[in-house]
C-alpha cells in the first residue's frame, strides 16, 4: 500500500470554491479565499467540532504520504490492547529484550538516553511529545504492526494507515513511507478524540494527554502561540492537541484546538506533499501556507 499511488495530481490554486461549509453569520469568513501554492499536493479538511460543519476542504480524500502521522494509529491500538487486558499501561518494556532492528535515530530522545527500561505509559509520551522513532518501533513490536493496521480499519480508517516500522532507509520491496492518509479520515480521528469516542472515553483521554505534550508547533499550530514545551495546563486561551509529520517532501499537521473564551473547537487535518525532483525544496512555502491556514482557524474560533 503506497500513499504515492493514490496522490492527487490536481494543481489549481485554492480559492473560494474550495470552502464547502456555509458562511453562517460570517463564522467561516476567515477561511475564505486562501490561495495555496499550486506546486504542492494538498489534502485538507477543517471542521467545527460542535456542529460538524465543514469550514474548509481541499481534496480531502486524496491519499498522501503522512510520515509520522501514522503513529496516531499505533496509539489507538496500544489503548485497545490495554482495555482488552493484553497490555498494561505501566508494563515495562526492556530495550535489551527487543529486536535490535527497533533502534532508530532522527526524531525523538530515546536513542540518546541510557535508560534501558520504560513503561508503555512513558513510551506513549515519547511518541506524543517528540514523535520518538525508537519508542514507536518498540511499541509496534510489542502490539504488532498487523494489529495496528487491522484495528484502524475496524475503526473506519480505510485510506489512512501505519504502513511500516520507522526505518532510516526504506526497503526496496516496502512502502515508500511509514504511513499514508487522507484529510477526511484524519480530521475524523480528531473529531472523535475530542468527543471522547475514539476507542473509549478512557482511551481517548489517555491519547489526548499524550498528544497534549507535542512540542512541534512549526506548522498550522504555530498560529496559536502556545508554549511548545508546556501547553497542557489550563489557563492558556487555546487547548491544543495535535500530531505532526515531517520528511524532506512532507509536512502534515493534524489535531484539534479549543478556544476557552469562546467555547469553540475546530478539528483539522492539513497534509502537504511535493515533488522534490521537479520543484526542489518547498519546505518554507509549505510551512507558510500551513501557518496561514492556522491563522484562519484561530480567527474563526476567536470570533
Amino acid at each position: 500500500m503506497s500513499g504515492r499511488n493514490e496522490m492527487t495530481q490536481q494543481q489549481e490554486l485554492v480559492g473560494d470554491d474550495d470552502r464547502v461549509g456555509t458562511d453562517t453569520g460570517g463564522r467561516s469568513a476567515a477561511l475564505d479565499g486562501i490561495a495555496l501554492d499550486p506546486r504542492i499536493d494538498w489534502s485538507i479538511m477543517i471542521r467545527d467540532a460542535a456542529t460538524g460543519e465543514t469550514l474548509y476542504e481541499r481534496t480531502p480524500d486524496a491519499v498522501l504520504k503522512t510520515a509520522s502521522i501514522g503513529k496516531l494509529f499505533l496509539l489507538i491500538e496500544v489503548m485497545h490492547q490495554i482495555e482488552t487486558g493484553e497490555l498494561g499501561l505501566h508494563e515495562i518494556i526492556d530495550r535489551r529484550a527487543m529486536s535490535s532492528d527497533d533502534f532508530c535515530e532522527d526524531s525523538g530522545l530515546l536513542y540518546l538516553l541510557d535508560q534501558q527500561t520504560l513503561s508503555v505509559h512513558d513510551l506513549g509520551f515519547l511518541v506524543g511529545s517528540f514523535s520518538d522513532n525508537y519508542a514507536t518501533n518498540l511499541l509496534i513490536e510489542r502490539v504488532g504492526l498487523d494489529r495496528v493496521q487491522s484495528f484502524a480499519k475496524a475503526q473506519g480508517f480505510e485510506r489512512s494507515a501505519l504502513l511500516d516500522y520507522v526505518r532510516m532507509e526504506l526497503r526496496p520491496d516496502g512502502p515508500d513511507d511509514m504511513s499514508c492518509g487522507c484529510a477526511r479520515e484524519l480530521c475524523d480521528y480528531m473529531l472523535r478524540l475530542n468527543a471522547g469516542t475514539l476507542v473509549s472515553p478512557a482511551a481517548s483521554a489517555q491519547i489526548e494527554r499524550w498528544l497534549g505534550a507535542d512540542t512541534d508547533t512549526s506548522m498550522a499550530s504555530g498560529a496559536f502561540n502556545v508554549d511548545p514545551l508546556a501547553h497542557w495546563e489550563a489557563g492558556d486561551p487555546f487547548q491544543l492537541r495535535h500530531k505532526t509529520g515531517t520528511e524532506s517532501d512532507v509536512r502534515c499537521d493534524v489535531g484539534f484546538v479549543r478556544c476557552d473564551p469562546t467555547g469553540r473547537t475546530v478539528a483539522y487535518a492539513i497534509l502537504a506533499n511535493w515533488d522534490k525532483t521537479r520543484y526542489g525544496r518547498l519546505r518554507d512555502v509549505a510551512l507558510a501556507d500551513m501557518r496561514r491556514l492556522g491563522a484562519a482557524i484561530r480567527a474563526y474560533i476567536e470570533a
